[in-house]
Order: C-alpha cells, then structure tokens, then sequence
C-alpha cells in the first residue's frame, strides 16, 4: 500500500500536466484520440527507443532524474528518427521509418547485456517540490500557448487562413518532406531548399505514422513533446551548473520568463522576443534546435568536468546530436564554435597545456558547422550581413515613431545602444554574483555557458536581417545567460544567511520600483509627433539612479555579502519580474500586450473560402510529382507592390507549384539589401512568371502548350477572385472541382 502511494505521488505532477495538456488541445479542436495517438508514436516510436540508447550509451545518465534522462532520450530519439525516415522516404517507403524503434526493441530485448536497460539503474530522484514545479511551469507554457496562439491559429477553413504567414510555408515544407527527398522548396518548383528544415522531417514521418493531418501537427501537437522536454533538460544543465535543484528551478524560470525591464506605460520592453513559448510555435525550427541543443551542452559539460571516463558512449552521442543540431536551426553551432574556442583559450592559460578535450569538441563542432553551411545550406547567407547594431537602428526607429527605415544619429544610435545594454545586464545581473568567488568564473561549464551568451549577443550587436533573424541568435543564448545568472544569484546568497523572506521582500520591492516609475513616467511609445526622444530614457535612467544609490549604501555601510545579494534580487526583479507584471497588466486592462511590435495577419474577409477544399481535393488526385501552376503570389490583400508571402496552395495540396509565393526562397533573399523589403522583391525569373500568368490572364492553346512542354505543369489552381483572371480558362483546360471561390483544373497528362 505504502509503496503504489508512493508510486501515485511521483507520478502525479506528470499526469497532472499530461491532463492539462489534452484539456487544452480539446478545448482548441484536437479530439483526445488523436492526442493520445500522436502521444503514443512519439513515446513508443521516438522517446523510448532514444531513452535505451542513452542508458546504453552514456553512464553518466545514471546521475540524472527520470525525466530528464527520458528528455535526453527524446532529444536523441528524433536525431536517429530525421536520417532513419530520409533513407526511408527515399526508398519510396516512409512507413519503413518505424524499422528504427522497432529494431532498437527488438536488439536490446534480444541481448542480455542490453536488456537491463529496459529497467535501467538506481538513479537520484528530484524533490518534489521541483516535480510539482515542473509540472505548474508546462501548465504555463499550455495556457500561455492556448491564450496567445491556439485562440488567433484555427484548425477549420477559413479561420486558419488567418493565421501568421509563416505558417502556410512551415506546411508547405511538410508536405514537402512527405513526399519527397531531397527537398527542395516547393513554392518555386526547382529552388533549391537551402534552409534547416529537419524539423519537417519529423513532422512528415509523425503524419505518416500516425495518419494525423500535418496541419494538426504543426498548429497544435507537434511542438509540445520538444516544449517540455527543453524545459527538463535546462533545470538538468542549471542542476549540473549550480549543483542544485534551485539552481535548476532558477535557471527554467529565467529561461520560460525572460524579459527586460518594461517601463514604457503602454508596451513590453524592447525585445521583440520573450521566453521560450513565444515563438515555439511561430518557429517550429527554433524550437526544434534548442531542444537537440540542450543534450550538447549538458553532455559537453560532463565530458569538461567530470573527468571519469564513461568511454566512447559520451562522444557518440555528442556527434550525433551535433549532426542533428546542424540541420536542426543554423543559429547554434556558431555560438558553441565561438563557446568552445573561448574555453579552450581559458583552460590551456590555467593547465598550462592543451586542452585535448575541449579541442575535440571544438573539431567535431566545427566540422558539423562546415558540413551544414557548405551542403545543407549550399553557402546561402539567408539575407544575413555583417550590419552592427542593425536591431538597435530599427529599434530606435520604432520606439520614436520615425519609421523602421528611419536613420538615428551617432548620438542617438549610442544611446539606444546603451540602452539595450543596460536592459540586458538587468535582466542577467544574476552573472555578477559570480564575482564573489572568482574562481567560480574559471569552472569550464561557467565559461561555456557564459560563452554561448555572449556569442548571442555579439551575433544581435554585429549582425542584421531583413525579418530581425538576428534576434534567433540571442533568444537561443537566453537558456545559458539564465543558468549563468541563476549560478551568480546562488553563489552570492550561499553562505550570508540572507532570509528568503528577505529575498523575496527585495523582489517585491523591485516589482513596485518598476511599476512606480512606469506609472510616474508615463512614456508611451511610439512616441507622439515633436516629442523629444530623450524621454525614453527616462524610465531607465530612474532606476539608474535608484540603483546607483542602493550600491553607494551598502559600500558605506559595509555589510557587502547580505546587501549584495538583496540588491541582486531587486535588480533581477525590475527585468522580468516587473515585465510580467506589466504584460498581464497591459493584456488585461490595455486590450494588447504590445503597441510598437505588431504581428501582420491576414483579415477573416480576406481568405477564400473554397481554398481548403480545393487543395484536399487536388491532393487526393494528383501523383506528389504533378506539378501545379496559379494564379496567386501575393497575398490577400488589395495593392502594389505585391507581398509575395502565398504559400497556401502548396501547404494544402502538398504538391510543388511552379510560382506560388517566393519570399523565402534562398535567391529572392540574396537579392535583398537593407532598408529593402524582403517580401516585395520582385520575381526573378521574369520569362517563367510571363509564361504561367498568359495561362491565367490571356489563354491560348499556345500558352498551355509552351507552359507544359517547358515546365511540366499539370494542373492549374485557380483563385477566382485574383484581379485579370480571364473567364476563357475553362476553354483550354478541363474544370476537376470547384469549390466557392477556388477552381482546379487538369491539363493533359495529368492523374485521372
């Protein structure tokens, strides 16, 4: 009895957040079959089988709790599932996906020295408060997800067509990788995908498997399973760091509540990115990334200051998440390059020899980073430039209301500059803690991940893009800067007897300061017509002051360790603390969380109602190697110059189009230059686009012809609300299926 309560009190955090996870996915269209199936693939098909190989693999897993060794497990099971499903859907068989999980089960019950690992070892347990913990921050995340995207992304026609976007292209690529390897970009029939897209991948063997639609994975289900898992394995790296689960509890709130301080009335900081749950759906690939991350950093941290030899098991399972990293998100090896060089240069000055270990490290990063750009990327640049402070330029644009193209001055430009600075150094100023015991600063996993955060923010500072993508270098430093901050904060309360009453008293206080000073401010930005910019700096120049005072105090005083870590814990709380606050506070009683960073969106009037209809039906009777040609490019709204984000038809028909929407396509981006618009660029292939909009605009039999013979078109998608759409069309190609404002029809050759 006493033994299935105590089973029943482990368990019950998990099912508690699992409950809360179907609730919500139901409430948001997804039946509970459908959760439990998708569920069912990626713990029977993906997390376990994963979870076998790090218990075979890599002994040191012993030290860590069930749930982040299954985490791990996860994290390497998609990095086997990706390469598995490639080989199979190249084979003409992506079924042939399930041989991996299946063969993994089949070897280790087989062999008796692998079949322990099906009950693994003794292993530590967490507290449960930490479990308990865990599971209340998934529930966050599940609600924050519900709140800001399941309620503006719908599943059903038309309300999902006016969802971001990139959501249509992310589609697109599935459909892509369902049908054919090596992708290419399916919205321009030919283009090379130059592009991280092993996230589609996965998705595009999770449909197979389980039968579920694509656009269910990706609007609801499929990001959750890596959500979670990140958030476990960052309280792993924070508990490696820090050497505890406060560490650990630390380092996943400041990863999940990353924020600047927030003291403008009516916006939230000058980040155009907050926390992990953010752009977890928005950015499938971001997400995907930090998830095959995190396992690096945590195994690298092992291999650099856990010196008993765990044999090759460790190195195997680092190369083969760093090969999955790199076609996972573009952003990461970068940073751990420049990580790894760091600590090499560090441990060789204190050793006083080569650092072998490290060195190793830094040559397996190095080749995954070369083999990426130069074959997965094809060297493509994805419109990134060497642009110093570009983010601060735009930034500075949108806060005085002048613009984002607008130009500061040097002044101005510093000033912003500092600005950010100051914000940054707020919301991380736990890392100072660090200073009270120096010798902290030379551990090698300090230096990593302080590493990883400073490459971060040089790639923000020195680096610019045409959508901010330079923004994805610092979000995925966020997770390091945090166990970095959440080590300082612990090294500088250890040992001064500071109550944690008086902590959170400190807090409290720096909580009210914000407010205070953003009521008394009252700066709205943008700013009005003829107002000086010097007022946005007002704010922060208050709490400048404040600070500054706190700090002149307690070096009079004397009383430096206790007063140095309640001003730690004030500080800290003036950024995301205070930012939160202000974020439910303007969400609540604003009507929006944000008056300078707008999400573009396309209206409910806008979205043809026949076009989801249309594109299942072309779907089920055409062959995935069928080419499509339309009339739509831009989307749907009125006007010049045409915003060349359309992706719809592929998404939905998960077949390639000759000229659909060519925004992201790696040469529309080359051919971009700042103060450009990426998405209003026009085509490049002017003979292509001439000839596939004659079809649409003046049809002949000639065109039709030309357009088969040349390119190989089959069908014709027809939005019928398009401006200069002829009404002869039907006269040289035969109407398939009509469905309100969309027509499909085929062209000889194509499927009967």
């Amino acid at each position: 009895m006493n033994r299935t309560w105590g089973r029943t009190r482990t368990w019950a955090p998990a099912v508690f957040a699992a409950v809360v996870v179907v609730a919500a996915l139901r409430l948001y269209g997804v039946p509970v079959t459908d959760t439990l199936l998708f569920g069912g693939y990626v713990a029977l098909g993906v997390a376990f089988p994963g979870l076998l190989l790090v218990r075979a693999l890599y002994r040191g897993a012993r030290t860590l709790a069930f749930a982040e060794e299954l985490a791990l497990g996860l994290a390497l099971g998609y990095a086997v599932e990706v390469p598995v499903y490639l080989a199979a859907r190249a084979a003409g068989a992506p079924l042939l996906v399930l041989l991996w999980p299946l063969g993994t089960y089949a070897v280790f019950a087989a062999v008796p020295r692998l079949r322990a690992h099906f009950r693994g070892a003794a292993r530590p347990g967490e507290p449960a408060w930490y479990a308990w913990f865990l599971a209340l921050l998934v529930v966050h995340v599940t609600a924050w997800s519900a709140f800001t995207y399941f309620r503006t992304t719908a599943l059903t026609w038309p309300a999902a067509g006016t969802s971001l976007f990139d959501m249509p292209y992310h589609l697109a690529l599935i459909g892509e990788l369902r049908h054919h390897v090596p992708p290419t970009v399916p919205v321009v029939a030919g283009e090379p995908l130059l592009y991280h897209w092993f996230v589609y991948a996965h998705l595009a063997a999770a449909s197979w498997v389980t039968g579920l639609e694509p656009l269910v994975l990706l609007f609801r289900l499929g990001m959750f399973p890596m959500l979670v898992a990140f958030v476990v394995l960052v309280g792993a790296i924070g508990h490696r760091v820090t050497g505890s689960r406060a560490g650990s509890a630390l380092s996943v709130a400041g990863t999940v509540f990353v924020a600047v301080p927030s003291l403008y009335a009516n916006a939230n900081g000058l980040l155009t990115w907050t926390g992990v749950q953010h752009s977890a759906w928005e950015s499938p690939t971001q997400t995907f990334g930090a998830l095959l991350f995190a396992p690096v950093v945590l195994l690298l941290i092992d291999l650099f200051e856990r010196r008993r030899r765990y044999g090759a098991g460790r190195w195997t399972l680092t190369a083969i998440l760093l090969a999955a990293v790199a076609g996972a998100k573009a952003t990461y090896l970068p940073m751990l390059v420049v990580a790894l060089a760091a600590l090499g240069v560090a441990e060789g000055v204190r050793r006083r020899r080569p650092p072998w270990t490290v060195l190793g490290a830094l040559a397996m990063a190095l080749a995954c980073l070369l083999y990426a750009q130069a074959v997965l990327f094809g060297g493509a640049r994805q419109a990134m430039s060497l642009d110093p402070l570009a983010m601060m330029r735009r930034t500075w644009g949108e806060l005085t209301g002048l613009g984002e193209h607008a130009q500061p001055s040097p002044a101005s430009l510093l000033g912003i500059t500092l600005l950010y600075a100051a914000c940054w150094a707020v919301t991380w100023c736990g890392i100072a803690g660090l200073l009270s015991r120096p010798r902290s600063l030379a551990r090698p996993g300090t230096v990593l991940v302080l590493g990883i955060g400073a490459a971060g923010i040089g790639a923000v500072l020195l680096l610019g893009g045409p959508a901010l993508n330079q923004g994805y270098f610092l979000q995925g430093a966020y997770p390091y800067l945090a166990v970095a901050a959440s080590y300082g904060f612990l090294t500088a309360v250890r040992g001064t007897g500071v109550p944690r009453l008086a902590l959170v008293g400190a807090a409290v206080a720096g909580v009210a300061l914000a407010c205070l000073i953003r009521v008394l401010a009252d700066v709205r930005v943008p700013l009005a017509p003829g107002r000086s910019e010097a007022v946005l700096y007002l704010p922060y120049l208050a709490v400048a002051a404040v600070v500054l005072s706190a700090v002149v105090f307690l070096r009079e005083a004397g009383r430096r360790p206790r007063g140095w870590a309640l001003l730690i814990a004030l500080v800290t709380a003036v950024g995301p603390l205070s930012a939160w606050q202000a974020r439910a506070w303007s969400i609540v009683y604003g009507g929006g969380e944000n008056a300078v960073y707008r999400v573009s969106r396309p209206a409910a009037q806008e979205v043809p109602a026949g076009m989801l209809a249309a594109g299942r039906w072309l779907r089920a009777h055409s062959r995935p190697d069928e080419l499509v040609a339309t009339n739509a490019h831009c989307v749907w709204r009125a006007g010049a110059p045409c915003d060349s984000r359309h992706f719809w038809i592929s998404a939905l028909t998960e077949r390639r189009v000759l000229v659909e929407g060519w925004s992201y396509t790696a040469k529309n981006l080359e051919r971009w230059r700042p103060g450009g618009s990426v998405m209003q660029i026009p085509f490049w292939d002017t003979e292509r686009l001439s000839l596939n909009e004659t079809v649409f605009r003046a049809p002949s039999a000639e065109a039709v012809r030309r357009l088969q013979e040349r390119y190989g078109v089959r069908w014709l998608f027809v939005e019928e609300g398009r401006e200069g759409l002829s009404p002869r069309v039907g006269e040289f190609a035969t109407l398939r299926f009509r469905s309100a404002d969309c027509a499909v029809y085929s062209l000889p050759g194509a499927s009967s």
